[in-house]
């Protein structure tokens, strides 16, 4: 029997939830730092977990997989900006000290504000997300955001000093209403608010890729199972980032040559009263949802792209994604207009 595999059920809601809109795949930028002298702003920001190695040494002293500064030698604290890859609510942080030791921040604070064209000035107004929280030596560290607005930047200060392995930020991107029914967007998109809520194997790659921006840089990045030896095929169950009517599907096997699936077929439905999370009874009704896209070949490294081929079902909320019988998606596509207030 194939074990469904999903989002760890330990961590809190916002982060089975969310998008990391820190994420540096996604787009999540560094813009500035207090200081970099041990490890740049850059890799807190980076997908994978952090790593160690041990010997691993460069100009300034031991090598490290996230952000960290010097020891502090007077008044004062570190802090940095990081410009998030999208607009949205905030709904939660991962502040991640892994590896970090003996030199961990003690403490670390968040302030947000908006800035929709370019990065925060001097003038720029600052408003405290989360207040001065402590941290403990390598370790995951979860905090709720009570904020409601939407944001574009934050900046994180520690104190005094220290380092920060990774940043997660997880949220809602913001999405305009006022393009209900008229603009056609990637319903899937992370950036648009879709997440991935289970699959029956990911053994290889990052599987929350399949909905990022762009195409995949490699093998690794992208949604691939491992070799079926058994009956069956393999699935992923996918939030849309906003109910809609889909006119289109782009299937993206880049990278995947001779491990793309021999074909795909995808079924949907509006659970608009389903509420957030995962659970057996989402995956089980999954089975028995409408069919969207018929079962159809797929080639190697390619788009494909299918439009007449879509069926019209009304809205929809969540997709399932079936390939037959396994094999490697880079990128998933859900075309569709926005349909809010019930319609």
């Amino acid at each position: 029997m194939t074990t469904i595999d999903r989002i760890d059920p330990n961590v809190p809601l916002f982060v089975r939830t969310g998008i990391n809109l820190a994420s540096e795949g996604l787009g999540a930028k560094a813009v500035w730092a207090s200081d970099e002298f041990f490890a740049p702003l850059e890799r807190m920001l980076k997908d994978a977990p952090a790593e160690f190695f041990p010997d691993l040494y460069d100009d300034n002293g031991k090598w490290m997989d996230g952000w960290e500064t010097r020891r502090r030698r007077g008044a004062g604290h570190d802090s940095a900006v990081i410009k998030l890859a999208a607009a949205g609510r905030i709904l939660g942080f991962d502040i991640d000290t892994s590896h970090f030791t003996g030199n961990y921040a003690p403490a670390a604070r968040i302030e947000a504000c908006t800035c929709l064209n370019g990065d925060p000035t001097a003038d720029t107004r600052w408003v405290e997300i989360l207040p001065n929280k402590p941290l403990s030596a390598s370790d995951h560290h979860y905090f709720r955001c009570e904020s409601y607005e939407s944001w574009t930047h934050l900046r994180l200060h520690i104190y005094p000093d220290g380092g920060i392995a990774r940043l997660r930020v997880y949220g809602v991107p913001e999405l305009d209403p006022s393009n209900e029914g008229t603009e056609q967007i990637d319903l899937a998109s992370a950036l648009n608010g879709g997440r991935v809520l289970a699959f029956s194997d990911a053994h290889y790659g990052d599987y929350n890729r399949i909905l990022a921006p762009g195409r995949g840089r490699d093998m690794g990045d992208g949604w691939e199972t491992r070799r079926r030896r058994e009956p069956g095929y393999d699935w992923m169950i996918i939030a849309l980032g906003a109910r809609g009517t889909v006119s289109g599907i782009e299937v993206d096997t880049k990278h995947y040559k001779g491990n793309y699936p021999d074909a795909c077929r995808i079924q949907a439905a509006d659970m608009s009263n389903f509420g957030d999370g995962l659970t057996d009874a989402l995956v089980t009704s999954s089975m028995f949802w409408e069919e969207l896209l018929p079962r159809l070949k797929l080639g190697p490294d390619a788009i494909h792209n299918f439009t007449d081929e879509v069926a019209d079902i009304g809205p929809v909320t969540h997709i399932r994604l079936n390939i037959h019988p396994d094999g490697g998606i880079s990128r998933l596509r859900i075309w569709g207009k926005p349909v809010w207030h019930g319609k």
